[in-house]
């Protein structure tokens, strides 16, 4: 008996004590106690269901089909599948789930490709009957082990329904050339009938947190905007939502339904009395202002059906953009999940996938033609790309966690990193926080659907995630980024570790490719100024400038940079 309950316990210890299955309770998500549960979620996309921009191939194959077809067109068939074998072997593993566990999320969502579990219609051996793919499945079981063992709750949502459920090809792999979802009733029972296996399986599993059935529907029905944003009725999207949680109810009474609307998510017009006592709504939100007003509709809708939300995508913005969002969504309790896991050279999500120069090499063909590449050198640089997407070899975007996080009720800054004086701080390594804070920038989000005009946060658009504009440097002594695009009145500021009580002699390395000299000033946390400096023009070449003496007390040191006039691009200051 009491190796038996020691046994027992290592069990829970490992795959996590089951917390009871979610419910929806007016308009809270709550567990069998009743109480709230706020769901801190990453979307894993990129993994089932890959879309053009997350490989760098959007000028040329957007869908996942297509994607394909150039691959096979470099690599042959056999280098095809084994890319994907890597690829969907190293996408997600346990070591991913743990990190998320780590950093603070809760919750996954899964986009599914509906063509990991089942036969497309066009291939099937029997018309209207459905080949059942092992594949998916044990994927699934593999992620679901993975999230017991984190204590995080699985949400399953359908991403490219068999035909595709819409106008946007690249989200759920349309191949326009065949019928869709919505003109085809065998797609459509075949998108019933994988939901009710799919709730077959897990019916019992406490960690699926629910079933998200079909990720943004975007179909004209009867209007005229191919996304169905001027949709009235929706009915034949209404219509499939509810057969399926009916087929869904035959197997499995526990889990939470979670409805789409049209137009990505958000168009709800025509949604008729709910039609199950355990449901969410769900909306997706990108690239509008992080007010009450912008989310006025689904909490307008929440109320008049006493129903919970559910932030089941967003993402793609600054640091500025995630920290305000989520201060956003906790004071109107709506929990969320971030888009996308991994992508190539991302710095807007966790991770950034790192590309190399044999995949850029695959890339430039593919757009530009000229030479094609050997068989031999695509299978290898395919095989490379797909070994960059394990966890262990991804950069992780500590600057994007801590926005997601502690930004969201600390307004206090950390190091970015260890920083010793006497010693050379690299000006892209300023400090981790908030938009004035940390740093001040001009630019510091994409606000283009509420403004209709698209902002660069980041213009260069590498290392960090920030309003900071971050550049590739090519100078000979570098952390491999520059800060450019300077601009009057925006600053920088360094936490530093002072060793010793004296004057320094202040080293600033930089360019400047106008025309006038720029200007800077170094500050202390109090505002005084330590030092001002003048950086005349360089034009390309990467100058050193000295100022003879700054006084610095021994001691933990904020230090700020300030762009008194802008234009200069600066690599490093050392202080000696």
């Amino acid at each position: 008996m009491i190796r038996t309950a020691i046994f027992c316990t290592l069990l829970l210890s490992q795959f996590g004590t089951a917390q009871g299955f979610l419910k929806s309770q007016g308009q809270k998500i709550v567990n069998p106690k009743g109480e709230n549960v706020y769901l801190k979620g990453l979307g894993l996309g990129g993994w089932m269901l890959q879309e053009g921009y997350m490989l760098k191939t959007a000028d040329f194959a957007g869908p996942q089909f297509k994607i394909k077809e150039k691959i096979a067109e470099v690599a042959g068939e056999d280098g095809k599948n084994a890319f994907y074998k890597a690829y969907l072997k190293n996408g997600i593993t346990k070591k991913d789930i743990d990190s998320l566990a780590k950093w603070g999320f809760n919750s996954i969502r899964l986009p599914m490709h509906y063509d990991l579990y089942t036969l497309p219609i066009e291939k099937e051996p029997v018309k209207g009957q459905n080949t059942w793919l092992e594949e998916g499945f044990v994927m699934t079981d593999n992620l679901l082990k993975w999230c017991e063992a984190n204590k995080i709750y699985l949400i399953l949502d359908l991403h490219a329904a068999p035909g595709g459920q819409g106008n946007d090809e690249n989200i759920s792999d349309n191949d326009k050339s065949k019928p869709n979802l919505w003109q085809n009733e065998e797609n459509q029972k075949k998108t019933i009938a994988l939901w009710k296996k799919l709730a077959e399986r897990y019916k019992d599993k406490e960690w699926i947190g629910g079933y998200d059935l079909i990720n943004e529907p975007n179909y004209p029905f009867t209007g005229k905007n191919p996304n169905g944003t001027d949709e009235m009725s929706n009915a034949p999207l209404w219509k499939l939502q509810k057969d399926i949680t009916e087929a869904i109810r035959q197997v499995d009474k526990k889990h939470i339904i979670i409805i789409e609307g049209n137009g990505w998510g958000n168009n709800y017009n025509g949604l008729p009395a709910l039609w199950d006592d355990n449901m969410v709504l769900s909306f997706h939100k990108y690239w509008t202002n992080n007010s009450p007003e912008a989310i006025r509709n689904i909490l307008d809708m929440r109320n008049k059906l006493n129903v919970p939300v559910w932030l089941g995508e967003t993402g793609e913005n600054s640091n500025v953009w995630f920290t305000e969002l989520n201060q956003l969504l906790l004071k109107n309790n709506i929990g969320y999940a971030y888009w996308p896991m991994k992508k190539i050279d991302n710095i807007a999500g966790v991770t950034s996938v790192k590309i190399t120069p044999e995949y850029q090499k695959l890339l430039d063909y593919w757009k530009n033609g000229g030479e094609k590449p050997s068989k031999d050198f695509a299978q290898k640089a395919l095989l490379k790309i797909a070994d960059n997407y394990k966890m262990e070899n991804t950069e992780v975007k500590k600057d994007v966690i801590d926005a997601l996080f502690r930004q969201v009720n600390d307004e206090t800054t950390k190091p970015f990193r260890n920083h010793n004086v006497p010693g050379r701080i690299f000006a892209t390594e300023y400090d981790l926080g908030r938009i004035g804070k940390a740093y001040q920038d001009n630019d510091f989000q994409n606000l283009w659907v509420s403004s209709g005009q698209h902002t660069e946060w980041n213009a260069g658009n590498k290392m960090r995630n920030d309003g900071v504009d971050i550049y590739a440097c090519n100078d000979k002594v570098t952390n491999g980024y520059y800060v450019g695009k300077t601009e009057n009145g925006e600053w920088l500021q360094y936490t530093l570790k002072v060793n010793q009580t004296k004057e320094y002699k202040l080293d600033i390395r930089y360019n400047n490719e106008s025309a006038e000299s720029s200007g800077v000033s170094i500050k202390d946390e109090s505002g005084e100024i330590l030092a001002r400096i003048d950086l005349p023009p360089t034009g390309k070449e990467w100058k050193t400038v000295s100022l003879e003496r700054i006084n610095l007390s021994k001691g933990e040191k904020k230090l700020r940079l300030y762009f008194d006039t802008g234009n200069a691009n600066i690599n490093f200051f050392e202080l000696k």
